[in-house]
């Protein structure tokens, strides 16, 4: 029997790059991207659960949320234009995602069914980010106890969740980063001397959503050439 997959943020970088490692004859996927909805509209996951649904036969196996935003949040703009960045990039990138992590484990209770959560979060959920992404960070950290808080209230049903915190990473955000003034102080940061691909973090959400075993569920898996070890 084939293996149901949801992938969120899947039209490019780490979110292509996990759907082309899922992809195969022993699975079928759903990858959604932003023209399929905006994630920052609260009443979108929803929908796109229940369209994700019907695309896929009335049954999900597996969510990988990836779907994300990293944009400048300075601490000297007008407060009402803080406060409006700070909530959007919480709702695309923790709240969309614990409403489809909801919806899926709804889903499989109902069915009595296991199920697997993958869920992409970042290296800043652990070490921080810049003075101008204080949400980045904060939805990152908050996407990773959501991970553990499933791991720990349904793994008696089955239910299993993982989270992946990549560091940078070579898609096109990362190399105008490297490309820019701070490139060389970025990659000094970086033991291991250049920043993951997105074929590497793929190859771990792929594990996480088909292989991994039962008892790793809660696992955090780091991806950042060791410049955050923990």
């Amino acid at each position: 029997m084939q293996t149901h997959i949801l992938i969120t943020g899947a039209s490019r970088g780490i979110g292509a790059a996990i759907s082309d490692a899922l992809a195969g004859d022993a699975t079928k996927i759903v990858a959604l991207s932003s023209a399929d909805g905006d994630l920052g509209d609260p009443a979108v996951p929803e929908r796109l659960w229940q369209q994700s649904l019907d695309r896929l036969d009335g049954r999900i196996d597996v969510l990988v949320n990836n779907a994300g935003v990293f944009e400048d949040n300075v601490l000297d703009a007008g407060d009402a234009d803080w406060l409006a960045n700070w909530n959007r990039t919480l709702q695309i990138n923790l709240t969309a995602s614990a409403q489809l992590c909801r919806r899926a484990v709804l889903h499989w209770q109902e069915r009595n069914a296991a199920g697997r959560i993958v869920n992409i979060a970042s290296r800043a959920a652990h070490r921080g980010d810049s003075p101008s992404h204080w949400h980045y960070a904060a939805s990152k950290a908050g996407m990773v106890a959501m991970t553990k808080t499933i791991a720990r209230g349904y793994a008696k049903d089955g239910i299993l969740a993982f989270a992946v915190c990549p560091g940078f990473t070579l898609t096109g955000m990362a190399e105008a980063h490297l490309a820019g003034d701070g490139g060389e102080r970025l990659l000094a940061e970086i033991p291991l001397g250049r920043v993951a691909t997105p074929d590497e973090i793929g190859e771990m959400a792929r594990w996480c959503a088909l292989d991994a075993p039962p008892s790793m569920t809660g696992a955090v898996l780091d991806a950042n050439g060791a410049s955050y070890v923990r």
